[in-house]
């Protein structure tokens, strides 16, 4: 068998070099050399610019609103520390550790102009609660969703997802007593996108939470980042 094949093989070398050598340039049809040598060549750079480019899938989006930053101070304590510098370390971290979880994340003003119409899988807007000291009982951590939601059901469950990650990482308690119509009624909840789904979080009374929120910024980051996480990835929200 492999003589027969070879026998072929040795053959075709031998007829195509007289056929090269006996036929006149004249007989080839014009052109036929060289399209058979572009067929069994590469495509050049034109050829390669007809395919279309592939494009990479974009990230998913996630918006975190820095309270007050960009428009005025929030509160401010007797010694300067003002809400709004606690409020941006804060979202500035929550940033970070969102988009090391291959995020694309907006780090929002207050009145930013992109709120309008925003549209991303969540918004979570980072507020502190008052410097002066109410009672011992003003300690901990609220959050809370629009009133009127087009989607209720998720906007509750990004909700309990932050407050259950929230409180794992802090050990803050839940403040419900003290959510108010400014939580409830917050602007960007009428700006953004029907279906981005949000919530505003108080991390803390900048009294008697003061040293959690201004030394330990990371760890009430990765609480809000958790909770994020948690909402987006349909984790089970229960708390701990």
């Amino acid at each position: 068998m492999f003589r027969q094949l070879w026998l072929v093989f040795c053959t075709g070398i031998i007829l195509a070099t007289i056929f090269n050598i006996v036929t006149p340039m004249g007989l080839v049809p014009l052109g036929l050399s060289d399209q058979i040598s572009s067929f069994f060549s590469p495509p050049g750079e034109d050829a390669l610019s007809l395919y279309p480019t592939p494009t990479p899938r974009p990230r998913p989006r996630i918006g975190i609103v820095a309270g007050h930053y960009g428009y005025d101070s929030g509160a401010i304590c007797a010694d300067g520390l003002t809400e709004q510098s606690v409020n941006l370390a804060i979202a500035t971290r929550v940033r970070d550790f969102l988009s090391a979880e291959g995020f694309d994340v907006d780090l929002l003003e207050e009145k930013d102009k992109r709120l309008t119409s925003y549209r991303a899988l969540a918004l979570v807007s980072i507020h502190s609660d008052s410097c002066v000291y109410i009672n011992n009982e003003a300690t901990g951590f609220k959050v809370a969703a629009a009133l009127a939601s087009a989607r209720p059901d998720k906007a509750q469950r990004l909700v309990a997802c932050l407050t259950s990650r929230y409180t794992s990482a802090t050990n803050l308690r839940f403040h419900a007593g003290s959510i108010t119509e400014d939580m409830t009624s917050y602007h960007a909840f009428d700006e953004i996108h029907v279906e981005t789904t949000a919530a505003i979080i108080e991390v803390g009374f900048l009294n008697l939470d003061r040293q959690l929120l201004t030394t330990q910024p990371d760890r009430i980051a990765e609480g809000i980042g958790q909770g994020v996480l948690c909402f987006i990835r349909n984790e089970d929200a229960s708390m701990p």
